[in-house]
């Protein structure tokens, strides 16, 4: 128990000096609760240093807020990465680790207040509501009601701090059943009421150029790569549905998304701020009413809630320069499925030109003010009904048709879950069970559809290369890579994109991987 104590004690240490420094790295990873004025803070906060004996540090937003510690105004914790690794790999650690991921999730919020709200989310992970309560307890210290409470709040109070919602789309966005729940929720935990977190006039949060659009702020931990990130999604950009501009560092692009049968269709830009370590989100009206899901596939697009301490623990040495690269994921899994299949075994120019045309005859016009946005990616709908003969006079092959055809059958018949809260391992065996989808592709979706970290593209030649394992062919090469993978656990998917940009400290690779789109 002694040696515990010192443990603890010493961990403190460790991040009260990170706060301040206003550590950027620790973002997301510890709140600090300040007694004196019962505030809580993330490690980045400018805000004048508190005395060490007035903090108290926590794992969790939740645990702070638990505790009785509001949200500080000034660095609002809501904009803080998600933490995604703990060091506790028990198996109680990761049931629960599993559990907030899912509850994070906007998809989640709408869990009622009263009943069993949990015992669908205690099914999918294989236990009983009251061994999750039980798990969320002897981790966190607060309940798993509580936890998604904390959640719910912090995305109201960042939508009413940055858009001009209403208070009543508010409290339906994140989760409440009603404005007189939302309010009484707001004053119980924060002592004040919704409104009254709304920003002056007078503020820049309330004067964009273009009163049809809203903004938001996200988070992440450096090192981050930007630049890299931005040539991936440059080299691959789709005409008509996405621009990329390297130099001022912004990516844009049109969207639609379904949310409980109700279509959200627009644009978004997004601007990288290396100095903030944050992106600026700018939406339009039309995706407005689903702005917390838009958020949450823009966190999961530019892999914002990475943690490059632990990943750079099992990957530095072996790819010294690369520590601030990123897995590139997607707005929509169903369109990465599809560029994967029309990437397979050609170049990535030629991939694109193969999208373009898809895109050109099947997807929907949209008039957006960026003139480089002119159409929606394809509809799984619309590609699932297509003549196969039009699809072939487009230049895509008999197989390549069947593979697209039968992904999108797939998806609109609800048999194949391609979002990142899917069950990866269910949904790579749908992906092999499709024809024309092998391994390779089905774990290249599952590394930037579904954010498996440790997905692992078998026989990738782009990889073999960066190995040194050229020399070898077929199976011997297969094994030799795997053997070597081994080490890179559970961030095998990171050292694919490191092997991909040729990162490697033996060998320099392809700057691009072998079959992707």
């Amino acid at each position: 128990m002694h040696a515990m104590d010192h443990a603890a004690r010493h961990a403190d240490e460790v991040r009260y000096r990170a706060l301040a420094a206003h550590d950027a790295r620790f973002d997301g990873r510890f709140f600090v609760g300040v007694t004196s004025t019962g505030i809580y803070c993330r490690p980045v906060c400018r805000v004048r240093l508190p005395r060490r004996e007035n903090c108290r540090f926590f794992d969790h937003a939740a645990q702070a807020e638990g505790a009785g510690f509001r949200p500080c105004l000034r660095c609002r914790p809501e904009l803080a990465p998600l933490d995604r690794h703990w060091s506790n790999q028990d198996a109680c650690s990761i049931l629960v680790r599993e559990a907030t991921k899912l509850l994070d999730a906007p998809a989640s919020w709408a869990l009622p207040d009263c009943g069993s709200p949990l015992l669908a989310l205690a099914q999918r992970l294989g236990v009983s509501d009251r061994h999750l309560r039980r798990a969320f307890e002897h981790d966190l210290g607060v309940s798993p009601l509580q936890y998604l409470q904390t959640r719910r709040l912090l995305a109201a109070k960042q939508l009413l701090a940055d858009t001009r919602l209403s208070v009543h789309q508010v409290a339906q966005m994140s989760g409440f059943g009603s404005v007189r729940r939302f309010n009484a929720a707001f004053q119980a935990r924060y002592g004040l009421s919704p409104r009254q977190l709304r920003p002056t006039p007078r503020s820049k949060a309330l004067a964009p150029t273009d009163r049809t659009t809203c903004t938001a702020r996200l988070g992440w931990r450096p090192p981050y790569d930007e630049g890299a990130m931005l040539a991936f999604l440059a080299t691959r950009q789709l005409p008509g549905v996405e621009r990329v501009d390297s130099v001022a560092r912004l990516y844009a692009r049109t969207f639609s998304l379904s949310i409980d049968g109700a279509s959200h269709t627009g644009w978004l830009q997004a601007h990288f701020k290396p100095e903030a370590n944050e992106v600026t989100l700018e939406l339009s009206a039309g995706l407005q009413a689903a702005i917390p899901h838009v958020l949450w596939r823009v966190r999961a697009m530019f892999d914002l809630d990475a943690d490059p301490q632990a990943i750079n623990a099992s990957l530095h040495r072996d790819f010294p320069a690369c520590d601030g690269l990123r897995v590139p994921g997607c707005m929509d899994g169903f369109e990465l499925a599809v560029r994967a299949v029309l990437g397979q075994q050609i170049t990535v120019a030629a991939a694109r030109t193969l999208a373009a045309r898809l895109i050109e005859r099947f997807g929907e016009a949209l008039i957006t003010p960026v003139p480089q946005l002119t159409r929606l990616f394809p509809a799984p709908q619309a590609l699932a009904q297509a003549d196969p003969a039009e699809m072939g006079a487009l230049g895509i092959v008999r197989q390549r048709q069947a593979a697209i055809q039968a992904l999108a059958r797939a998806v609109c018949d609800g048999s194949l879950d391609l979002s990142d809260q899917a069950d990866i391992p269910a949904s790579v065996q749908a992906l092999q069970q499709l024809p024309g989808i092998g391994p390779w592709t089905a774990q290249y979706i599952a590394l930037r559809a579904l954010r498996w970290p440790d997905a692992w593209p078998p026989g990738d030649v782009a990889v073999h290369a960066a190995l040194g394992l050229s020399p070898l062919r077929g199976r011997l090469a297969e094994q030799a890579a795997a053997l070597q993978a081994a080490a890179w656990q559970p961030w095998r998917g990171y050292a694919v994109i490191r092997a991909w940009a040729g990162c490697h400290r033996s060998a320099h690779a392809p700057s691009s991987e072998s079959e992707s789109p």
